[in-house]
């Protein structure tokens, strides 16, 4: 008898596992609306402009955040999504990158005039001081702290992936760094369908 109980609490696991299926996501990237279905920011682009995500509603948004001082992960990044702009045709049209500075002292308004814009023409930057930088950093789960560095400076730590959202504003992806362009493209081109 104990050992037909001891099976049993063995088996439940695997029975339970019997129940429904689920398809498999069609996204290579992370599917994480439940967790940042109504995530927003209100920064400004470099003219000065308060912006937020409902700016920029009927296109798929692509955001990221970082600095302009940054040394690898941020020029890497914004070099992987000037080339998926350049994989995706004339579908780029309806895509806007985003780049938020979590360095409002240093990345001044007309550096990120210049920064993004270097990488792909339409790429935007966006800051805040630094309580509107901490809430958008927050509604996306981003964190960053400063480090001092060798040179007097300070660098920042800060979550590296990449924000994809569909141009109603859902689903929200979220791509790991090591995540590049070609599988942005596929990603991006099924947000496009959700209008």
């Amino acid at each position: 008898m104990y050992l037909y109980r001891f099976l049993l609490i063995l088996l439940l696991p695997v029975l339970a596992s019997c129940g429904e299926q689920t398809l498999p996501s069609p996204f290579l990237a992370g599917d994480v609306t439940a967790k940042y279905a109504h995530a927003d920011f209100h920064l400004s682009d470099a003219a000065g402009k308060p912006v937020s995500l409902a700016d920029f509603r009927g296109k798929v948004v692509v955001l990221f955040f970082g600095y302009t001082h940054c040394p690898q992960v941020c020029p890497t990044t914004l070099a992987d999504l000037a080339h998926m702009m350049r994989l995706l045709g004339k579908d780029a049209d309806r895509v806007q990158v985003l780049f938020v500075t979590l360095d409002p002292e240093r990345d001044t308004p007309e550096l990120l005039a210049k920064y993004p814009t270097a990488f792909y023409p339409t790429f935007k930057g966006l800051y805040g001081d630094s309580a509107a930088t901490a809430q958008a950093a927050q509604a996306f789960g981003v964190t960053y702290e400063k480090h001092p560095n060798k040179n007097g400076g300070y660098d920042l730590d800060h979550t590296a992936g990449t924000y994809f959202i569909a141009p109603r504003g859902q689903p929200v992806l979220l791509a790991p760094f090591w995540q590049h362009a070609d599988s942005w493209v596929q990603d991006v081109r099924i947000l496009l369908a959700f209008k």
